[in-house]
This record gives C-alpha cells, structure tokens and sequence, in this order.
C-alpha cells in the first residue's frame, strides 16, 4: 500500500500578498544591511582574489590562534591570516607572496611545515596552494564582471519575454538574493573564493528559473482572469506554482544540507552559498517577485489592446472578437 507525501494540499489559498508591506520592509532593511557589511566589513578574500599562499594544517589537538600566530611572526611572516575551517583542529594559514618568484614560495612554504611540524608533532600539513598578485587581480575583475553581466543579460531576456514590469520586478529579486548572499559572507568572514562566485552564479540562474515559472503563471492567468482584482490574481499565481516551488527548493536543501554536515571542506562555502541562495531565493519567489508588481502598478488588463468595449464592459483586442 503506498502512502504519498504531499507536502502542499491542493488548491491552497494562502494570502501572501497581504504581508507584502512586511515581507518588503525586512527585505529592504536586510539588504541595507548586507551592503554596509559588504563596505564597512568587507570580505576575506581567497587567495584566488589577493594572492599568496595558503596552507591547510590538520592538529592533533586544538591549537590557539594567537599562539600560531606568535609562531608564524617569528619566523618572519607578517600579516598572516589564520581560521578555522569547520573545527578547532584544522586551520588554513595565508601569507602574503613573498618577492623573488617560485623559489622564495617554495622556500617560505618549506620553511612554515617545517616549523608547524617540528613545534606541534602529528601536525599534518597539506598542500601549499599559490597565486600571483596579478593572477588573482585577473581573477578578481573578471569574476566581477561576469555576475554583472548575467544579471543585465537576464534582465535583458526578461524584458523581451514578459514586459518591463517583470523585467524590474525580476532584477530587484535577483538582487536582494545577491546581496544577501554576499552580505552573509562579509558577516561571518568565511573565505571569499572563485567557488563562492561560481555559487552566485548559481543562485542567480536558480532564483531566475524560480521567478520565471511565477511570472508565466502569473501572465497566464492575466489572460483568463481579466475582471479579477490583481491581488487576487497575484496570490492565485503564487498558489497554484507553490507546490513546485517547495518541492523544488526542499529536495536541493535536502542535498545542500547534507554535503554541507559531512561533505569536504574544499565545498564547504560554495554548499553554505547554495543553501543560503535557495532560502532566500524562495523568499523572494514567493514575496518580493510577485509583490512588486503590485508596486509597478500592474493590473490584469495591463497588455491588452484597448480597442473596443465587450457587451459587459470588459476590454478585448480585434483578434477576441466574435
């Protein structure tokens, strides 16, 4: 006998659209918030982005921080960043490039596991990971430009496909999911690499497929239901793709949720970004995408071509006539 799982009953009536003003205010004071942590905190860039080297150390035993970091000062490496990845015993160190090419790096990389191995025995130390100043520079504006470039060629495709109201409305979304996803990381200084451009990315393409399936739901239902109130027909659209979009969002949490528990380290912020991008992905799906329309003054006769009045006064086009 088989018992299937319903996570959405049929035919919900749930009236998002009246806590607009609220999902709203949160998302704008949430976004606020993110870009000043993004200025004001900034984020701890990878070696991918400012260049160095960076080494991962697995202890025996949890180690201080400033202890290590009275270590790598006497041996005459300024400016180190040491953190945590994940638990007390295994710590990345990054220190700057130091000048005179591969053979001052591989001296410097020698110099610090000869030291960590010798001062903490069981200390096991990985690979020494390297990139140029001028590398990573390339990497930096690069990977810059290309979030900036999706984003316009989305909106772009969007406004071609729906009109600009979708277009604005869709922008907006895929902003408030970008910005939170990078003020998530300038709040808690998790390592800023290409793999958390590469999740942005993502998250834009996933919140944009979310939006879409809203939008076409929302734009088909302006076609059937021209005397309904557009609130009404906004919640209605919300409704009947609800059931995707929870089903959607929950079976890709369930994967995140378990690589980010007991997957590798070397994914840990990508997974992080990813769950966090299809949380508040659905966030906006449900309430900023749709409740902004509202704002942009979209009503359900809003593409129809006003060229005759129909025995009940509703608009229809030449082609809708008898």
């Amino acid at each position: 006998m088989r018992f299937p799982l319903k996570l959405v009953p049929d035919n919900t009536n749930i009236p998002f659209l009246r806590y607009r003003t609220i999902a709203m205010a949160i998302s704008v004071a949430m976004i606020v918030a993110a870009i000043l942590l993004c200025v004001l905190r900034g984020f701890n860039l990878g070696i991918d982005f400012i260049g160095g080297q960076s080494v991962r150390v697995q202890f025996d035993q949890a180690v201080p921080i400033d202890q290590l970091r009275d270590k790598m000062a006497t041996l005459g490496f300024e400016d180190v960043t040491i953190q945590e990845y994940g638990s007390p015993t295994e710590i990345g160190i990054r220190t700057p490039l130091p000048e005179g090419g591969d053979t001052a790096a591989e001296a410097a990389a020698t110099k610090i596991r000869t030291a960590i191995e010798g001062s903490y025995p069981g200390a096991h130390v990985g690979g020494v990971e390297s990139v140029s100043g001028k590398v990573s520079n390339e990497l930096f504006r690069t990977g810059m430009i290309a979030l900036v470039l999706a984003m316009l060629g989305i909106t772009v495709y969007i406004w071609f496909r729906f009109e600009w109201q979708f277009a604005v409305g869709a922008l907006f979304a895929l902003f408030h999911d970008v910005a939170l996803t990078l003020g998530f990381f300038a709040l808690t200084q998790l390592e800023f690499d290409l793999n958390i451009v590469a999740a942005v990315l993502t998250i834009i393409g996933y919140s944009l497929n979310d939006t879409i399936v809203v939008y076409d739901r929302i734009r088909e239902n302006m076609r059937k239901y021209r005397k309904m109130s557009i609130e009404a027909l906004l919640d209605l659209s919300v409704n009947e793709t609800l059931s995707r979009t929870v089903v959607t969002s929950l079976s890709i949490g369930i994967v995140l949720t378990i690589l980010l528990l007991v997957g590798p380290d070397v994914i840990f912020g990508f997974t992080a970004a990813m769950l966090l991008g299809i949380v508040i992905g659905t966030f906006s799906s449900v309430y900023v995408s749709a409740a902004i329309l509202l704002w942009l003054r979209l009503k359900p006769d809003s593409f129809v071509t006003k060229v005759a009045s129909g025995p009940e006064g509703e608009r229809v086009t030449s082609r809708e006539k008898p």
